[in-house]
């Protein structure tokens, strides 16, 4: 096996300007961030046609994620994999600074007719302030028609659900999921491979040019599921945060070397806290990292007390 195989992909990470966003990334995670810009996202890890993902380092750099997708798919990814045209994961750090949208990402089954995409999603939340919240769901008895008033009124936010978050708590968004990230939160994103949203309240704020953003009611209105009620944070069950349709989520609390990969499929780790090795290269918080599916015996190991990674991968087939 070629060395290069047996070595982690690092990609450049893509930062993305939010109105909601700040410089945390920078101070937190040590991002080096475009001077004077409120940095909302960064992409860390993605294959779309408006951004790609480039490897940073190695006998690959240069060479895009879709690249790598279509043409090394079997040696850097595994076999029995989707037949997606592009890696099917989109890997963020979201810097919520003020408070999101309050949005709708399509579901599945309305998706395609409204030109979007669907997006579940997880997010980790690597730093919470005191009393950080975000809004989930809907409050109980709530329906379609008394939703449309309130958004008429514009007091949509008061009839949603609201959950208190902490560093460590994480939460599951599937598509259809009415959801926020409240103020304060920053949080390690893994997601379906989309970039639809559709906003349903924006908390009346203003563009840089001093114009409300847009919304879009009309798909939200068809893409929220109204039965969806006080949603709470995922609970513990051993290192596994979730195992669903379109990736697998694992926490992973370091205390010596440990095999990286399990079986013949690649995985993506992100480095929580601590400090992390695996062969000559280490990695701090806010780091992510591609491991190859042929690296099957490579090791990770802590080199600091109190080292916490996620790993990521896609359910087996």
């Amino acid at each position: 096996m070629p060395p290069s195989l047996a070595q982690p992909l690092i990609f450049e990470p893509i930062f993305v300007e939010r109105v909601w966003g700040g410089r945390r990334l920078e101070s937190v995670f040590g991002k080096q961030l475009p001077p004077g810009k409120r940095v909302g996202e960064s992409w860390e890890i993605v294959d779309r046609p408006e951004a790609q993902s480039i490897v940073r380092q190695g006998a690959r750099k240069g060479r895009t994620l879709h690249q790598l997708w279509c043409e090394e798919r079997e040696e850097i990814f595994g076999c029995a994999l989707p037949d997606t045209p592009r890696f099917p994961i989109l890997a963020k750090l979201l810097d919520a600074s003020e408070k999101l949208s309050l949005q709708v990402h399509p579901p599945e089954s309305v998706a395609e007719s409204l030109g979007g995409e669907p997006k579940s999603e997880l997010w980790y939340f690597a730093a919470s302030a005191e009393e950080a919240e975000i809004f989930a769901g809907l409050r109980p008895a709530v329906e379609r028609d008394a939703f449309v008033r309130a958004i008429e009124n514009g007091s949509a936010a008061d009839l949603v659900h609201r959950i208190s978050v902490k560093t460590g708590d994480s939460f599951f968004v599937p598509s259809g999921r009415l959801h926020a990230i409240g103020a304060g939160n920053l949080v390690i994103e893994i997601q379906q491979n989309s970039d639809t949203t559709y906003r349903v309240y924006d908390w009346e704020r203003k563009d840089e040019s001093g114009r409300p953003r847009a919304l879009h009611l009309t798909e939200s209105l068809q893409s929220i599921r109204f039965d969806d009620c006080e949603p709470q944070c995922l609970s513990g069950r051993g290192e596994q945060l979730i195992d669903g349709p379109h990736f697998v989520v694992e926490k992973w609390e370091l205390n010596g070397p440990r095999r990286m990969l399990d079986r013949a499929a690649f995985a993506i780790f992100v480095c929580v806290s601590g400090t992390v090795e695996t062969g000559d290269v280490r990695f701090r918080p806010g780091d992510f990292w591609l491991m190859p599916a042929s690296a099957g015996e490579a090791i990770v190991r802590s080199l600091a007390p109190a080292t916490t990674l996620l790993r990521v991968t896609l359910p087996a087939r």
